[in-house]
């Protein structure tokens, strides 16, 4: 399945991950999405589906949320566990860190609100991969909570279509050149983006090819109020990523908050 090509592929990303995103607010993004499922009354115990190396926990937690954080990456979740022995002891005390797959993970305990971040959904590009991740969702949230998730808004992708794009970044230690190619895929709703990565060693010179292909989903609002409905979801808010705008084809980036 195309999820685990994905799974395979973050266990080497996992390694430059925090390099590449950064510049990437994610303490802005975490106040962004308190403040949403603040205005839906769904705040206390959250799971989140898709944690990567935990940042946006990290900054959910600061803003007095307990939190699950669940990843299929042992890598990344390496990592996140290593910021959180640095962590002061409150957020000790309010973050933990689970390997799991989102479209079967399954825990006893509910949650007043689950988010899904950083296109984790576009991710799941097949239609079991969707429905699975809704129902784990629904699965443990607690009635009138919020499931928050963004994802590639399928307008803004066929109307801005993808393009080659180069990266340079470096720390102290590595440097790294990424080069991003999609392929859009029209009939399946999917782009295909192959990375090739040139990593240098600041002390050696050695420098290290890398190749690798994330596969993301663009969605439609459409399927999605579809697979909310059959998962017993309402969608009851959609807007741009970060803006209080309704969605266009001016951005890929779209979040839905769907109330159980």
């Amino acid at each position: 399945m195309a999820a685990e090509e994905n799974k395979k592929v973050f266990e080497a990303y996992a390694t430059y991950y925090n390099l590449v995103y950064q510049d990437k607010n994610y303490e802005e993004e975490a106040r962004f999405t308190f403040d949403i499922l603040e205005r839906h009354s769904s705040l206390g115990q959250l799971l989140e589906l898709g944690c990567g190396t935990g940042r946006h926990a990290f900054h959910l937690a600061d803003l007095r949320l307990r939190i699950l954080g669940v990843d299929f990456s042992k890598d990344m979740l390496m990592q996140a566990n290593e910021l959180l022995s640095k962590a002061s002891p409150k957020i000790q005390d309010l973050v933990r860190f689970e390997h799991g797959d989102i479209r079967s993970f399954r825990t006893k305990q509910t949650f007043d609100s689950i988010v899904s971040l950083f296109h984790v959904m576009s991710y799941q590009t097949t239609n079991q991969d969707l429905e699975k991740s809704f129902e784990t969702a629904r699965t443990h949230l607690k009635k009138g909570g919020i499931f928050l998730f963004d994802c590639w808004y399928g307008p803004a992708v066929l109307t801005e279509k993808p393009s080659v794009r180069v990266r340079n970044l470096e720390n102290e230690i590595i440097k790294v050149t990424r080069i991003a190619e999609p392929h859009l895929d029209e009939n399946k709703n999917t782009v295909e983006v192959n990375y090739t990565l040139f990593i240098e060693n600041k002390k050696t010179n050695l420098v290290t090819e890398l190749h690798e292909k994330h596969l993301m989903r663009y969605l439609f609002l459409p399927e999605i109020e579809a697979f909310a409905k059959a998962a017993g979801f309402e969608i009851i808010e959609s807007k741009e990523w970060l803006k209080d705008a309704p969605p266009s084809t001016k951005t890929w980036g779209v979040y839905f908050a769907c109330r159980a």
